[in-house]
């Protein structure tokens, strides 16, 4: 029986195959310490693997790891922060423990009982659909930490790691359905952990929590363990939970941030001594050599560029414009619109781009509607490289070092919960969004033509486009969604035609598009064509339609007896197109 937790000197953080698999860095032991590095940052675990804790010697060995490694984004833990990172704290908690002999609570013997007579609880490695269900459902109800969420959306990786002993504890109900889940690594010498949990509301069996407690115990000595490391107090309800078990507080949590280049700022006014003086200059000088921190990768903001997807429509002598836009782009075009609209009384648009109608097709995109949900249509693995792709590095690790998008998109509950098109916007935006395309072409002229005093016009209603949307084929956006490798590509080039006013190659790459199928192009490109043509044939009109649109719309025009020519804002575009052999 664990009687006093004054031996227990561990954290799970020492677990360091799950570390690494978790963080994507390297570990490394100085002076009993463990650390854990990437290209520019640096996690300390302040817990000694052998010994008592010293703050000191740990700060020593912390300055010796990053010696003259390129690191500037640190964070640590330990029972208590080193003075010069006083100033640097985020977080405190404390460590609980249940021993592994300790006995079922005598309040939870008859609920802990009644539950596994309902329950198969067995231990098992997969991953199943039920487990990403339980999952979405869970992360969608709780307001969790990031550090939480990222080990709910990283648990299938955890289990494949080398070198880890993840297993997963399961409470499955009488129509097969998984009530509740545990996540523990057994890797550990001596202690086994627990690291994440989750128990159904849907599919909801009393103390279904309490019985997996119950089989972590009975597995925990069957593993010849000591004891259970029980994670973080976290908030109230938790603690109380640990503590109904027989959890006891082991060790106290301190959690610190901070910049190598702020504390040498620190150190050059005279704190922290020589020492650190010498280690921060030597980890700046290696930075500045290696080309600047993560944080200088960050997406730039948006460039102002000149808006060369643009054609002039004239017929009996009156003038109009046809432009294509995109929903997210990496660039403002906000000088060529004020531009274009003063020579404009009318500005036609695909549909309305306010705010409530916007709130409205991202409500009506996040119900399921009648179709099965996509994340039961794809495999594990399929939703595990959507999630690479598109949330990127993520967790406390990425975060400190800020290769982590603060607002990364809950794919399995977008998954989970959202109509097919919409989780193909979604998906697809949020990673446009993380690679810095967070302007709106159509929205940003949409605003500017409101602010000029335009006469605006909608060319569709939002049901209309409701309607369009609902019609993209299914086996069209799953094959989207399976090949993220492709999004990239798909970026760069469309960034590059769409600059250039390449119409052409625009054309060439949309084939793989989900949106791009016959009822969302064509069938609307005769309901545009009839809004506009009233408008163009008395001139001074604009209409911007998506991209996608303007391949049949000029020809449209043209057999309507318009002459189209495309504009070339600036003489790079002129030259390229008497290159081209184009007018």
């Amino acid at each position: 029986m664990l009687s006093s937790p004054a031996h227990v000197r561990t954290v799970p953080e020492h677990s360091q195959a799950l570390m690494q698999a978790v963080s994507g860095g390297t570990g490394t032991v100085r002076d009993g310490y463990l650390f854990f590095t990437g290209d520019d940052w640096l996690v300390a675990i302040g817990y000694p693997l052998t010994g008592a804790y010293d703050s000191e010697r740990f700060w020593a060995a912390l300055l010796t790891v990053v010696g003259t490694r390129a690191i500037e984004d640190c964070w640590a833990i330990a029972p208590s922060l080193p003075e010069i990172l006083q100033g640097h704290a985020e977080e405190e908690d404390v460590y609980y423990v249940l021993a592994a002999d300790a006995p079922v609570p005598r309040s939870l013997r008859g609920p802990v009982r009644r539950a596994g007579e309902c329950l198969r609880i067995e231990e098992g490695r997969e991953f199943t659909a039920e487990h990403r269900r339980l999952w979405a459902e869970f992360v969608r109800r709780r307001p969790l930490r990031s550090q939480a969420r990222e080990l709910f959306a990283r648990t299938p990786a955890m289990l494949k790691a080398p070198g880890t002993d993840i297993r997963l504890l399961n409470a499955w109900d009488s129509e097969g359905h998984l009530a509740a889940c545990c996540v523990m690594d057994y890797a550990p010498e001596g202690f086994c952990s627990y690291i994440i949990g989750a128990h159904s509301r849907l599919h909801y069996t009393p103390h279904a929590a309490d019985a997996l407690f119950a089989a972590m115990l009975r597995n925990a000595r069957a593993a010849g363990k000591a004891y259970i490391h029980l994670g973080l107090g976290v908030n109230d309800g938790i603690s109380r939970f640990k503590k109904k078990w027989g959890g006891i507080p082991a060790q106290p949590y301190r959690a610190a941030s901070w910049r190598m280049s702020e504390l040498h700022l620190a150190a050059t006014a005279g704190a922290g001594g020589g020492v650190l003086r010498e280690a921060v200059d030597a980890s700046l000088t290696a930075l500045l050599r290696g080309g600047g921190s993560s944080r200088e990768k960050l997406p730039e903001q948006p460039q102002e560029r000149p808006y060369a997807m643009l054609w002039e429509a004239r017929k009996d002598g009156r003038l109009s414009f046809l432009g294509g836009t995109a929903h997210l782009f990496c660039c403002s075009f906000a000088r060529s619109f004020h531009a274009l609209f003063r020579r404009a009384e009318t500005v036609l648009f695909e549909g309305p781009l306010d705010a409530a109608s916007l709130a409205l097709v991202a409500g009506q995109g996040a119900t399921l509607g009648v179709g099965p949900a996509l994340g039961d249509l794809l495999t594990e693995e399929e939703i595990r490289r959507l999630e690479g792709v598109v949330r990127g590095p993520q967790g406390r690790l990425a975060r400190f070092c800020n290769m982590a998008w603060p607002n990364p998109a809950d794919v399995r509950g977008i998954l989970a919960t959202h109509r097919p098109w919409s989780v193909f916007f979604s998906l697809y935006y949020a990673y446009l969004q993380r690679q810095g395309w967070d302007q709106s072409v159509d929205k940003e002229a949409w605003e500017i033509a409101h602010a000029m005093g335009c006469r605006v016009l909608c060319m569709e209603s939002i049901d209309d486009q409701l309607a369009s949307l609902e019609s993209i084929p299914l086996e069209r956006i799953l094959r989207f969604l399976r090949h993220p490798e492709t999004w990239r590509r798909h970026m760069r080039e469309t960034k590059q035609a769409y600059l250039a006013g390449d119409i052409e190659k625009m054309q060439g790459m949309g084939t793989e598009f989900p949106s791009r199928t016959e009822r969302v192009i064509s069938v609307r490109d005769d309901v545009f064509l009839a809004a506009m043509l009233p408008h163009f044939q008395r001139g001074d009109a604009i209409a911007l339609v998506g991209t996608a649109h303007l391949f049949r719309l000029r020809d449209m025009l043209r057999q309507q007896g318009f002459a189209l020519r495309q504009v070339r804002p600036t003489l790079w575009h002129r030259l390229r197109a008497r290159l081209r052999g184009e007018p």
